[in-house]
């Protein structure tokens, strides 16, 4: 944290738009990472018009990623949905399938803590064959998850079988 603190001004000082974007993102992803989510929210809203104003896509949809994330654990479900929407849109816009299964995955599992479980498998299977066409490394847990989606689907208790 303190390098980064130390880093943001040279950056400033100097116009490196892109660097101070993903500075404040990292930072905001520390204060996450200690509990400091509303300093979290602060920086990664700092972040986010720079990366848009630089044109770094990949960069915005990591920001909104950890926007949509601290709402999702504040409780603010409809806010995470909606961020995670813009998020999922960027990642198709960029081409990037791994982080579209992993993207669809976080809104299959937040569809489902909404009880919106027949939207959460339909947003899990896209996951999974996202995941089969990268080789993604959470493949199998993705392949479990939408297994336990259908079983809630069909009204059938997690514990059976």
């Amino acid at each position: 944290l303190d390098f980064y603190q130390q880093a943001l001004p040279i950056q400033r000082e100097v116009g490196n738009r892109a660097n101070e974007a993903t500075t404040l993102n990292n930072i905001g992803h520390l204060y996450d990472g200690l509990g400091d989510r509303r300093r979290a929210l602060d920086f990664y809203q700092q972040a986010l018009p720079i990366q848009r104003e630089v044109g770094n896509r990949a960069g915005e949809a990591t920001t909104l990623n950890n926007i949509s994330a601290v709402r999702f654990v504040q409780g603010d479900l409809a806010g995470a949905e909606q961020v995670l929407g813009e998020v999922l849109e960027l990642v198709r816009l960029v081409g990037d399938r791994a982080a579209e299964a992993l993207v669809c995955f976080n809104m299959a599992v937040l569809l489902a803590e909404t009880d919106r479980v027949a939207e959460a498998v339909t947003v899990q299977h896209q996951a999974v064959e996202s995941a089969e066409q990268t080789r993604h490394p959470a493949l199998g847990r993705m392949r479990e998850f939408l297994v336990r989606l259908e079983r809630m689907a069909r009204g059938e208790d997690e514990n059976d079988g």
